[in-house]
Order: C-alpha cells, then structure tokens, then sequence
C-alpha cells in the first residue's frame, strides 16, 4: 500500500513538473521570439537645423493706457437737469455732456450783480465829486474797494454757475453714462468715463539688467493675446528714472498710433524693443524638442550602420538600402521666436531632427521621414486664415 502510494506521488510530480516545464519553455521562447522581433520603421517628419540671424531683443509685459484718460464728475453737488451725451459717444474739447439745475445759483448772481451796478454807480459820482474836492480820498477810496468787492463777488458766483454745466476737458470717446435726468449728484461723483484713444500709451516693465540698454526714440513692437495676428509699432517716449526696489524693474513707456481704436485702455500687451546688434543662431522648430525634468533633447536622424553579407562559401560586402535611425541627444536651449528655438548646445546647423511622433521613439529606433505633413516652423507666425 505504501509502496503503490509512492509511485502515485512520484507519476504526479512528473506529470506536474512536465506540465509546468512546458509552460516555461513556451514563456522563454515567446519573450525570445518577441525581443528579437524587428520593429517596424515609424514614420516621422524632420527638419534640418538652421543657421539663422537674429537681432537683439529685449521684452517685457504691461497695460494699455489712454493718452489722456479721466472720471467726468462735478466739483458741486446738484440735481440732474439734462444729459446732453450718449454713452460711447465721440466729443470734443468743451462739449457740454451734463447740466446741473442751478435757480438759486441764477438769482444769487442776479442780486449780486445789481450790487454790483450800484457800486458802480456810487463810484462814479464819488469820482466826480472828488474832482470838484467836495469829499476826502478816503471816501473815494472805500466806494472803490465796495466796488472791487461786489464785482469780485458776481464773479464768484458765476464761477459757480459755471459749475452746473459739465463740459469736455478733451477730445476723446466717452464711456457708458452713468446719470439720468432728476438724479442727486454729489460733489466728486462720476458721471461718465473720457479716454483719448489716438495715440495710447504702452507702458511695460523690463529687468534693471536691461536699463542701460533702452533709449528714448527705440522703435517698440507691441502684440496683445486677442490680436495675435496684428503687430503695432510704436517708440518709447519715457524712461522710468528709477529701478523699483521691490521688482528691481523699470517702467518704460511707448507711444503707439491707434487711428482705428484697436487698442483699448486696460488691456494686457507685449511689447519687443529691437537693439542694433545681430547674432548668429543654431535654431530648430519647438515640436522637436522633448522638455523633461531632467534635461531637454531631441532626436536626431543618422544613416544606420551597413552590414557585410555572406553568400556561399565567399563573405562580400553587399550595399544594403540606406536605413535609417534616431539617437536621442541632451541639448541646452536659449531664446524662443514663434515656432523655433535657439539651441546652444548639443547640435549643429546641418543636423536633421524629428519633429513629430517623438513618443514613439527611442535611441537607434528606425524611421522613414515623412514630409507631407510639417509642423509650423516660422519665427514670427500668423493665425491660419478659416
């Protein structure tokens, strides 16, 4: 019995060891068939780095301002009596845009300027009687300073009538209004936005490195995220004397036209001052550039080794069609104009890099350069036309 129990112990081990040393023998050969697999060429575009020029620039961030830009408000109270403007509306310099009621105003200058005329009036006669020596210069001279002080007094209120009627400081485009007719309005009280659209200022920040860089006359390229596809020319018109201390930047304003009121104040902008100096450049296209954490590279395309064939019993050499293939190279990148980078180091002008299907790629990886279909590679690219 126990002999007949053994033997079955023994005959389930083999069959079980045969079972699973088959199952690894089929592993191995199928991970060995898979790793020697050849793998099929990927198709991949290219472009050749080149040798470029490039002039000198320096750039920096900023906002839009009005040339001339303010809060309509009035410098006395009062209620609302007409509102001679529409919102958006195009004025000149002392258009009249608001008009405050102002009777009490009305008649206080009316009596004042009837004391006036009686002051007048008194002078004169007093002058006259001065001349005939019936009264002292005293005299004479208090009745002139009654009159300096009633007219000065008219005066007054008239500038204060003046007040009720708000008018245009410059010409320019209104905003929306933002008073209505019957509506108290305090002293200081916004009434409605003025800009000057034509020209606008650009005023922008740069780095304290560049301060001795900028100078008044520069000619500026301004561009602004909603208008990608429009570049506007400017100069710089004034220097910021100071580099702020929290920053270390300073503020440089430039002078744009604006005839057809593209640039609005507030808006983000870019600006680019172009120096005199010119640079030569190795630069390649963005696409072909694989940004890592641990350092940029990219591949690039290089004839694969030829192999020697044998036939028969003699080994010839055997021309075999070119292949090719990608080596994976670490490079250091500079400066970015539109769709190409500047590279420092790692390659040369002349060198041909991939620059799509980069994730399918690996080092000594076959290709076939496809060019049918490239990636933008411009320095100053334009929106595609739909």
């Amino acid at each position: 019995m126990n002999k007949r129990m053994m033997w079955m112990l023994v005959i389930t081990a083999v069959v079980f060891g045969g079972l699973f040393g088959m199952k690894w023998f089929g592993n191995k050969m199928m991970n060995q068939y898979f790793d020697n697999m050849p793998m099929p060429a990927a198709a991949v575009s290219s472009a050749k780095a080149a040798s470029l020029s490039w002039r000198s620039t320096i750039s920096g961030v900023g906002t839009v301002v009005a040339s001339q830009g303010t809060r309509i408000s009035s410098e006395s109270g009062g209620l609302v009596a007409k509102v001679h403007f529409e919102s958006g509306a195009q004025v000149k310099r002392g258009d009249l845009l608001v008009t405050l009621s102002a009777g009490s105003e009305q008649a206080d200058l009316a009596r004042l300027q009837s004391q006036a005329t009686l002051a007048k009036s008194e002078l004169s006669r007093l002058q006259r009687l001065y001349k005939l020596e019936a009264i002292s210069k005293s005299e004479l001279d208090r009745a002139e300073t009654d009159f300096r002080a009633t007219q000065s007094a008219a005066d007054g209120q008239r500038a204060k009538l003046a007040q009720k009627q708000i008018r245009a400081p410059f010409s320019g485009q209104l905003g929306i209004r933002q008073v209505d007719v019957g509506q108290y309005l305090q002293a200081g009280e916004t009434m409605v936005t003025l800009q000057q659209l034509d020209p606008v200022y650009i005023d922008f920040t740069l780095p304290e490195k560049d301060v001795l860089l900028v100078d008044v006359g520069q000619s500026v390229k301004v561009t602004l995220d909603g208008q990608n596809d429009r570049v506007f020319e400017g100069v710089v018109s004034a220097i910021e004397p100071q580099v702020n201390v929290q920053t270390r930047n300073f503020k440089v304003r430039a002078n744009v036209a604006n005839a057809d009121r593209s640039l609005r104040p507030g808006q983000f902008a870019r600006a680019e001052i172009a120096l005199p100096d010119v640079r030569k450049v190795v630069a390649i296209p963005l696409t072909s550039v694989s940004y890592n954490p641990y350092g940029n590279s990219v591949y690039v395309i290089v004839k694969a080794p030829k192999k020697a064939a044998a036939e028969g019993k003699e080994a010839t050499a055997e021309k075999s069609k070119d292949e090719l293939v990608v080596r994976r190279r670490f490079i250091k990148t500079g400066e970015a104009r539109g769709d190409m980078v500047e590279v420092t180091e790692g390659v040369n002008a002349g060198d041909e890099v991939a620059t799509s299907g980069l994730l399918k790629l690996q080092n000594d990886a076959k290709v076939i350069i496809n060019n049918t279909v490239m990636p933008p590679s411009s320095t100053n690219p334009t929106p595609a036309e739909s």
